[in-house]
């Protein structure tokens, strides 16, 4: 019997995440005889019109990329969506999971009283920062442009990344970003949007290794099972 039997897979955006969720749910439990149930909470679920227009991010502020039910990409608040977050995984915390998947990799979270929560912010960052003090250029790719003058103040690398913008879910660009780090000895897709499909997309422009952060994280909740 495996110790994770309960998977709370959390975005913060609508559910279901039919984009990332499959795909690492393959990774996670092949070859398992006793596979894990999951369940999917969004932070904007349910919202539409002005309850979901709230949620929006003004000029300046610090934002996420995320994905509505319909597939369209929302560009929300940080601060508003980090609260709503919070709650959420408040009321997650009661509902019996053995553990809560965090599908985005820009959050801050408070601590749960009972569920252990896999926060692929931290496990990206940790793992990319280790490989980081060694290489000589670091490339990152985000969803936004925006993102990008903000990585600085979010995320803390070993010297100076080459960081790029290219958006897993308005299509195209990713062999535009890719061109970007393309002289870069080590890239990072910082974004759990990002497909394997993309991977292979940069990996045909890059000569160097690229890290895929839902791969980094599935590996990890693979490890705990």
């Amino acid at each position: 019997m495996s110790r994770i039997s309960r998977i709370a897979f959390v975005t913060i955006g609508q559910t279901p995440r039919s984009d990332i969720v499959p795909e690492m749910m393959a990774e996670i439990a092949a070859g398992l005889e006793t596979q894990p149930s999951y369940e999917e909470f969004g932070v904007l679920d349910g919202l539409e019109g002005a309850d979901l227009e709230a949620f929006l991010a003004k000029d300046g502020e610090h934002s996420f990329a995320t994905r509505l039910a319909s597939g369209e990409e929302i560009v929300s608040s940080k601060a508003r969506t980090e609260e709503r977050l919070n709650e959420l995984l408040a009321e997650i915390d009661g509902k019996g999971f053995d553990i809560v998947v965090l599908l985005c990799t820009g959050t801050r979270i408070d601590p749960l009283k009972n569920t252990l929560v896999v926060e692929a912010q931290r496990i990206v960052d940790s793992t990319v920062e280790a490989l980081a003090a060694s290489c000589r250029n670091l490339g990152v790719i985000l969803p936004l442009e925006r993102q990008v003058a903000e990585f600085g103040q979010r995320h803390v690398f070993a010297g100076n990344p080459t960081v790029v913008s290219a958006s897993p879910y308005s299509g195209g660009g990713m062999a535009t970003g890719a061109k970007g780090v393309a002289d870069c000895d080590l890239v990072v897709m910082h974004c759990m949007g990002y497909t394997a499909a993309m991977l292979d997309e940069v990996r045909g422009a890059v000569d160097a290794p690229v890290l895929l952060s839902r791969r980094v994280v599935a590996g990890v909740v693979r490890q705990m099972i």
